[in-house]
């Protein structure tokens, strides 16, 4: 049990202190890590539906379609000149899953398609979005900027829902959440993490100002909800494969999708609510 949490407790800290270190260092160690990151969680996305033995899909294929993705997203942001055509590969490579199903007579080509474009669309696309908020166009400049300030808040409101909700749920929670999937969390616990969450989008607002205080405080807000849906749909998830966690890569703490299963819903609803903000 001792050796379980000090193991739980150095792969955390050595997992913030690189993800934060890489958001923070450069463009291109943010670009680095979030492409490995979105291989990585596509493959085991991949590994996780084949356990089940009703579907197959490529893995690899698939795995370099999410890092693929986020790699074009990037270079659509940060280079203007670069157009709409750098998406032209990846849409040959969702052609080409749906196209080889036609020929490799597998048990089940229409689920083998369906968790292909799932792959895409529940993991891949959400770390792709990443890069909308990180790099902002100027038009009085005609430049982009790199500002890891919005992508690492999203983290940052995602770990302290966590750990509040832990913290309060395990004091005073009673009342279930959601029994049928996830039998731990409460409301008492999911109410404390928003408060730990909204708490620090203050001190975001104090030390960040390019964002109004209820703006940051509406981004913690999206954040916190939407965090917790994409935390019950891996769960659900899990519970239907009938395993415990999604990987073992992360020593103590699971695998990728264990780790970002939050991030997956809060970063594109990150996204839509800074786009609604510019047009009201």
């Amino acid at each position: 049990m001792k050796n379980n949490f000090i193991q739980r407790a150095v792969t955390g800290v050595l997992f913030v202190i690189v993800l934060v270190g890489c958001i923070l260092y450069s463009p291109l160690s943010f670009g680095i890590l979030f492409t490995i990151i979105s291989a990585l969680s596509v493959h085991e996305f991949a590994q996780l539906v084949n356990r089940s033995g009703e579907v197959s899909i490529n893995k690899t294929i698939t795995a370099l379609g999410g890092a693929y993705l986020f790699l074009a997203l990037m270079s659509f942001c940060t280079q203007q000149s670069v157009g709409a055509r750098i998406f032209l590969p990846y849409l040959g490579l969702l052609l080409y899953m749906m196209i080889t199903e036609l020929y490799l007579k597998k048990k089940n080509p229409t689920g083998n398609w369906a968790y292909s474009m799932l792959s895409q669309l529940y993991v891949a696309l959400p770390f792709a979005l990443l890069n909308v908020l990180a790099f902002q166009y100027s038009t009085e400049t005609s430049s982009v900027t790199y500002n890891p300030i919005l992508p690492l808040s999203i983290f940052v409101f995602i770990w302290l829902s966590d750990t509040g909700a832990y913290c309060t749920g395990s004091l005073i929670g009673k009342h279930r959440l959601f029994e049928r999937i996830s039998p731990k969390k409460s409301w008492e616990g999911s109410i404390g993490g928003g408060i730990f969450s909204i708490a620090s989008s203050f001190v975001f607002a104090y030390f960040f100002s390019f964002m109004l205080w209820w703006q940051w405080v509406g981004l913690a807000i999206v954040v916190v909800i939407f965090g917790t849906w994409g935390d019950l749909t891996e769960s659900l998830m899990k519970r239907q494969l009938g395993i415990k966690d999604s990987g073992n890569i992360l020593p103590g703490h699971g695998g990728m999708l264990d780790r970002f299963d939050s991030a997956l819903m809060a970063i594109p609803a990150a996204v839509v609510y800074l786009y609604a903000l510019t047009m009201f």
